[in-house]
């Protein structure tokens, strides 16, 4: 299909997915690389709404392998204790309480060894696909604790060997419970849990990337209710699990989401080539905003996510409880089958096996069976971190708040000189190459590897907080923002200097410029950063920084959200309000 943008380029864009190679749109290569940075990211923002990435089928076949393999791992586990036999008999043991226990803690471990969140191509990983546990194991690399002012002996952003025994405890005590077999009471022994959770507790407090990398808002939660025997376990992990559907159902309540389905399913896999991507766009290619098959879908979503979560836990079995389990079943394999950025994939199969275990082959416990009432504590806090988030959310990371891919979570932007790059490069241990000089490892070239990087700007673009960053970025460099500064994702800074990323902000914000500043030591102007909170649930406006990272913080202000929302992904007229005046 040959379409025109902006200025009369012709675009062509490709008919069919190649296995082994992406698809990019086909153009004056010359031409494009003598735009703007505006006017050479709308050309891959059409693709984007097209195509998606054109990434080769090669990858989600990997993605897919992976899952494959998340599932033997569970089965293994699951093996590996007394009484739970046969390979080929699942339809025996799957629902034994002790398997879905050690589903939980495999799944924090294939996550916290950075397998599961962030992992691969699809989340800027590449060269290498995943860095999380060697980066941990580094001492000398970069940390960040949560409150180095008030926790005793968390201060500094230098990982020790303390952080490094720490992080292989946590790793060790999770493989100690993973082979143990089950005590009396049919689940593992309480001390084996109770290590877990101690240890990732006092982790975290030195390092918040690790304890969030591990998925605590989710494994951890439901991983107490076991330290309770019997129903209790059984109930207190449904009522987290009800407050995980909640919490993402309620972060879906704004003008955000409905960009999210448009660009989700704009790249999805499954989802080929030809006119109905189209319809997730208000009339292609003029009018990229979302249409109402994007819209209509974003409030279905959300009232099922509200609603059969509602039904399960009210529901004792039968038809009702079925009926509802599949709907929920559908909407999370839906989520794995669009291949989401951030590549939650795992989380989302532990999801549908949470489901059969606790809401249809534990239907009939409720509530009213609770023999400890304390169990009630956990979803509690769960709850609490949920509404916080919400009112608070430049405080509370968008992981406990459960404001999961919504389109509403903090961001940044990076901009550096290429002094700045050498700088990072010389100054830091990182996980892996900056993702710039990863793209050019894999296609060989500067040039080449501009196209995937601009990819990246156009997927941020087709997200209401895209419009405020390129809007910002000017104010944030100046006039020669185009030709002095490369722009870097936050998201992809923080995979490379933390060893992980998946959407958290607050791992990209002020807290690591600093950490930077102290190892390479920038010059004025050399690393300017904008970060934009994510909007709170009863504000209409999403506030801003711009920081250097010599000097500090130079201005802040808001965006508005309708204003966002009512611009074309690409446009960067956005009006903006400084602290003191409003500007357009």
């Amino acid at each position: 299909m040959e379409v025109a943008v902006d200025g009369g380029m012709r675009c062509r864009w490709p008919t069919s997915m190649g296995f082994l190679q992406p698809n990019f749109p086909q153009f004056d290569r010359v031409e494009w690389q003598g735009g703007t940075r505006i006017e050479r990211m709308r050309p891959l923002i059409r693709h984007l709404c097209e195509v998606g990435f054109g990434t080769p089928d090669v990858v989600y076949l990997l993605y897919a392998v992976k899952i494959g393999l998340y599932v033997l791992g569970a089965m293994g586990f699951a093996l590996a204790t007394d009484g739970i036999d046969g390979f080929t008999s699942v339809g025996q043991w799957w629902a034994e309480p002790v398997v879905f226990e050690k589903l939980v803690l495999w799944s924090m471990l294939f996550e916290v060894l950075g397998l599961g969140c962030g992992f691969g191509p699809l989340n800027s990983r590449i060269l290498p696909p995943l860095g999380s546990f060697l980066y941990w194991l580094r001492p000398g690399t970069i940390r960040l604790p949560p409150w180095p002012g008030r926790v005793p002996l968390t201060r500094g952003d230098a990982r020790t060997p303390v952080d490094v025994l720490l992080y292989g405890v946590l790793v060790a005590a999770l493989l100690l419970a993973l082979l143990s077999d089950a005590a009396a009471d049919g689940l593992l022994a309480d001390w084996k849990v109770a290590l877990v959770l101690g240890v990732l507790g006092v982790l975290g407090l030195r390092d918040r990337t690790v304890f969030l990398a591990a998925r605590s808002e989710v494994y951890a939660a439901i991983a107490v209710p076991f330290l309770f025997s019997g129903v209790d376990a059984i109930v207190g992990a449904k009522l987290v699990m009800l407050v995980i559907w909640w919490g993402a159902a309620t972060s879906k309540l704004n003008g955000h989401f409905p960009f999210v389905i448009q660009a989700m399913l704009s790249n999805s896999p499954v989802l080929r080539f030809g006119r109905f991507k189209h319809r997730f766009h208000r009339s292609f290619p003029d009018d990229l905003l979302p249409s109402r098959l994007s819209r209509t879908t974003a409030h279905v979503s959300t009232a099922v996510e509200f609603g059969a979560p509602l039904v399960l836990i009210t529901s004792d079995g039968g038809p009702v409880t079925a009926v509802a389990a599949v709907v929920m079943i559908a909407f999370h394999l839906n989520i794995i089958a669009s291949i989401p950025m951030g590549v939650p994939l795992e989380w989302n199969v532990f999801m549908i096996l949470g489901i059969g275990v606790l809401f249809v082959d534990n239907a009939s416990y409720g509530v009213g069976d609770l023999t400890q009432p304390w169990v009630l504590a956990v979803p509690a806090v769960s709850a609490t971190f949920v509404v916080l988030g919400n009112l608070f959310p430049e405080k509370i990371s968008f992981l406990p708040g459960m404001r999961y891919y919504a389109g509403n979570w903090d961001t940044s932007v990076w901009c550096l000189t290429e002094s700045a790059v050498d700088k990072l490069d010389a100054g830091t241990k990182r996980a892996a190459m900056l993702p710039h000089h990863q793209l050019e490892k894999v296609y060989g070239s500067a040039a080449e590897a501009e196209i995937p990087l601009y990819s990246g700007y156009a997927f941020r673009a087709l997200h209401p907080h895209g419009r405020a960053h390129f809007a910002l970025i000017p104010r944030a460099c100046g006039p020669a923002h185009d030709t002095d500064y490369l722009v870097l994702d936050g998201e992809m800074v923080a995979g490379v200097l933390l060893g992980w990323n998946f959407g958290d902000g607050h791992l990209h914000d002020e807290r690591l410029i600093a950490a930077l500043q102290k190892r390479c030591h920038f010059e004025p102007g050399e690393l300017r950063v904008i970060i934009l909170d994510a909007q709170p649930v009863h504000r209409r406006t999403q506030a801003y920084r711009l920081v250097d990272a010599a000097t500090g913080e130079f201005e802040r202000g808001t965006v508005a959200v309708k204003d966002m929302i009512a611009r074309q992904p690409g446009d960067d007229s956005l009006p903006v309000t400084t602290a003191a005046q409003a500007v357009s």
